[in-house]
């Protein structure tokens, strides 16, 4: 089965978010799924589950294999060297950013986060009362990049948590190992316990690559909660596994005071899927990287040669555009004006925190020929509007 060879039709037969939220007449370009299709060994090995009626209880993190399958990948995949004692296995990262958020503060304690910024982020912070440190990053003439001195002088003594996203989501940047050494620098002159979203490791383009945080040094590590997955590499989203690496067992021990029932388990479909795409799925891999890759370029050409005043950096990572229509004639939200004029639904910037508004996050993780009518459609409605 080709990777690629998705059709409206059968896309909108997998009853997902993604393709059935908005009316049949909108073309899809929002959530974070990709539409390819899922290598092949993880078909075979949930079709084995399922001509098994293999839906009892899984065994546990340890026993299932995942933690030892977990610490070989990282090694593989980052030279990183971690115990898979350290790790811990949830239902999905935003999970693991709440409870890390909820463990390592208290009400009323600040949260520094680099907006425009994942939702979620913004969410776990205002729902678990926290105090949100909203440090924007700063587009420049080549990438969006980082305020060091401004993220220091903002924190207090009442700020606790550094949370970070690395790749991040929306911009696409792949931190490089000066910028994460400096803010691994900042959080341990500051007393603040990182929590890393990285879920989007196996993702990032070349040259660039993929530095956990928690790999940098010994100190950084120890205070450093890295969240991990195989969803978003390999299409499994859908499935629901994490994994929440500690760097101490101080930090590990404070987060397992909620207690596992709390946390939720595995089930075993996801271990299955989980288990082949991180065993025989690389090869699958590459051809997706090979194919994002091309989608970018697609998208960096849509711009430069159809909308010279649209703003945008090609990502690091990520297989999401990040497109910034300032220099358009105003629109109070430029996500329903596309939508109602394009028939395109892409992510609204203001959901991304302030620091989005005026722009908009569009999804290129789909086949060329779908990817080629989303930019068509959304070029007609900015024309109209340049």
């Amino acid at each position: 089965m080709s990777v690629t060879n998705v059709t409206e039709s059968a896309l909108r037969r997998k009853q997902g978010a993604k393709w059935n939220y908005y009316p049949p007449d909108i073309l899809p370009a929002w959530v974070a799924d990709m539409d390819f299709n899922v290598a092949e060994p993880i078909r075979e090995a949930l079709s084995r589950q399922i001509s098994d009626s293999g839906f009892g209880y899984p065994l546990g993190a340890k026993d299932s294999g995942l933690l030892s399958l977990f610490q070989s990948r990282v090694k593989k995949r980052f030279n990183w060297d971690i115990d898979e004692s350290e790790v811990l296995i949830l239902n999905d990262v935003v999970q693991g950013l709440y409870l890390g958020i909820s463990v390592f503060s208290d009400k009323n304690e600040g949260v520094v986060i680099q907006t425009p910024i994942y939702p979620p982020f913004l969410h776990a912070v205002s729902e678990l009362s926290r105090l949100p440190l909203l440090q924007p990053l700063i587009a420049t003439h080549e990438q969006f990049e980082i305020d060091f001195d401004k993220i220091e002088s903002a924190i207090d003594s009442s700020t606790k948590v550094f949370a970070l996203c690395n790749p991040h989501n929306p911009t696409g940047r792949a931190f490089n190992l000066e910028e994460l050494t400096k803010i691994g620098e900042i959080c341990c002159r500051h007393n603040l316990i990182i929590i890393s979203d990285e879920i989007h490791a196996d993702l990032v383009y070349e040259p660039k690559q993929h530095i956990p945080i928690a790999s940098i040094s010994p100190e950084i590590r120890a205070r450093t909660v890295t969240l991990m997955s195989a969803s978003k590499a390999f299409n499994i989203a859908g499935l629901c596994m994490a994994f929440a690496h500690f760097g101490s067992n101080a930090l590990k021990k404070k987060f397992e005071s909620i207690p596992s029932h709390v946390r939720g388990g595995t089930n075993a479909l996801s271990v299955a899927a989980v288990r082949s795409a991180w065993t025989s799925c690389d090869s699958w891999l590459n051809d997706i990287r090979a194919i994002l890759f091309n989608n970018r370029n697609l998208v960096s050409q849509f711009i430069l040669e159809k909308q010279p005043k649209v703003g945008y950096f090609p990502p690091e990572a990520t297989y999401l555009a990040w497109l910034d229509l300032r220099k358009l004639e105003p629109k109070p939200s430029y996500q329903s004006y596309i939508m109602d004029t394009a028939k395109v639904a892409v992510s609204a910037g203001e959901d991304f925190g302030d620091q989005g508004r005026g722009f908009i996050r569009v999804n290129f993780a789909t086949s060329p020929e779908i990817l080629e009518r989303v930019l068509a459609q959304v070029g007609s409605a900015l024309d109209l509007i340049s």
